[in-house]
């Protein structure tokens, strides 16, 4: 088996796929950190509830993800067979349960928000706050749902551009009303943390409109008609689901894992809980090119199992396992040394959280690469390959196993400081790689999905 290093050919489709999606996430990123800094102004409790709040909407973001995850499998393997009519199924399956789920997210959103606060803090200021964004941000879920569906159907046909161009217009308008709904600028209301929340609903309305709009104008591979969306069978779905459902479990309790970090650092105090929301902010920024290296990676190989080139996604996936700590290390190195002049942008938060942050930054410059890899290794290569119930038992056994009741350890039965506690935690990592590694050097991860659909 030949790496694939120098095929100039690999390193083209590589750039035309992990280029726009590292610059979508960089500006999603970018924005996001913008929208940090903004809430940072308002003082450390509504950092906190900003923080703890958008939970609820990370833990439903990557259900859609794992569901949207599934149909890549489907739609990058048939996109290698060119058969369109079944890309089109497959789109409208996931349409389908990512509304479902939205709608029970939208419910306990608007119904129950300080139930949902509770799980997380009982500082009251914090609920307080928190209530007032989710019974504004839950109205934005149905709607991202739909255009979640559609930007990694884009990606999975190799059309990686449309979503960077969408994501760049939606996300600069949810950063122009943040500015003006937060603070009240130009005649608009002074709504301080709702108006952050306003901001994204109105950003996902332009968002879906804009990805809606391109697919039909274009006539591309994804601008079905109804009746071509919900054209399954009973014996099509359960093919579907027979791959999908490993990996919508996955992200459904690795989501649910990371949701309990949160839990165990919210134990420690608002000043833990904002620390944790900054740092993670930061860390987004210099995992962007990691994601769309993965990105790629799962539509590159996808593409060449479908097309039933074995080999070649062999000699693909070993590349990428190269690729992934080199960059690791060099991302790792400049977060490490910029962390001084990363927190001069934070000067508005209190002493403690300050030096939280700064320690947490280090401890995340360090596991950069590691991260890296595992990224590959679980969305990139497994995935890709069909390999579903392994990475699933990986992932889900790394954070219940070892993740999960590290982070409560350390908050609750040691107490030591939050950013002991985050690298604590990261030892999930290093055992998530030690499984992983020698599950792609055995090759046994390729499976052909789609060629008897």
């Amino acid at each position: 088996m030949q790496l694939v290093l120098k095929d100039k050919k690999f390193y083209k489709s590589l750039a035309n796929i992990a280029i726009p999606i590292t610059l979508q996430n960089l500006v999603m990123s970018s924005i996001n950190m913008l929208d940090t800094l903004m809430i940072t102004r308002l003082g450390d409790a509504n950092i906190a509830a900003a923080g703890l709040a958008n939970q609820v909407f990370f833990f439903f973001s990557l259900i859609l993800f794992g569901v949207n995850s599934g149909s890549s499998i489907f739609i990058a393997q048939f996109w290698g067979k060119k058969d369109i009519k079944n890309i089109r199924r497959i789109l409208g399956l996931a349409i389908i349960i990512c509304g479902i789920v939205s709608i029970i997210f939208t419910i306990g959103a608007l119904f129950i928000p300080e139930t949902l606060m509770h799980i997380f803090t009982h500082e009251q200021d914090v609920v307080e706050l928190g209530v007032k964004y989710l019974k504004i941000i839950g109205f934005s879920y149905l709607i991202t749902s739909i255009s979640f569906a559609f930007n990694t159907a884009l990606r999975s046909i190799g059309q990686a551009k449309i979503p960077m161009f969408i994501s760049i217009v939606s996300l600069l308008v949810n950063a122009t009303f943040n500015y003006l709904l937060i603070f009240g600028k130009f005649g608009f209301p002074k709504m301080g943390i709702e108006g952050a929340a306003l901001a994204t609903v109105l950003a996902r309305i332009v968002e879906l409109v804009s990805v809606l709009y391109i697919t039909y104008h274009s006539k591309n591979a994804l601008a079905a008609k109804i009746n071509e969306l919900v054209d399954v069978s009973k014996d099509f779905v359960v093919k579907y689901f027979k791959t999908a459902a490993p990996v919508i479990i996955n992200e459904f309790f690795w989501s649910l894992g990371t949701v309990m970090y949160s839990v165990a650092y919210a134990r420690m105090g608002k000043e833990a809980t904002s620390a944790v929301q900054i740092s993670n902010t930061v860390q987004n920024i210099f995992l962007v090119l990691s994601r769309g290296l993965s990105s790629a990676c799962a539509v590159m190989i996808g593409n060449e199992i479908g097309a039933g080139n074995k080999e070649k996604s062999i000699s693909y996936a070993r590349t990428f396992i190269i690729i992934g700590p080199l960059l690791g290390i060099v991302l790792g190195v400049i977060l490490f040394v910029s962390t001084p002049a990363i927190m001069t942008l934070f000067g508005n938060v209190s002493a403690e959280v300050y030096d939280y942050t700064t320690k947490m930054l280090i401890v995340i410059s360090l596991s950069l690469s590691i991260k890296i890899v595992n990224g590959l290794l679980i969305v990139g290569i497994f995935r890709s390959g069909g390999d579903t119930r392994f990475s699933m038992f990986l992932e889900m056994g790394s954070v219940w196993l070892v993740g999960v009741p590290l982070s409560f350890l350390g908050a609750l039965v040691l107490k030591i400081p939050v950013y002991w506690v985050v690298a604590l935690v990261t030892l999930e990592e290093v055992v998530k790689a030690a499984i992983g590694i020698p599950r792609l050097l055995s090759n046994k991860w390729v499976r052909n999905v789609v060629e008897h659909m």
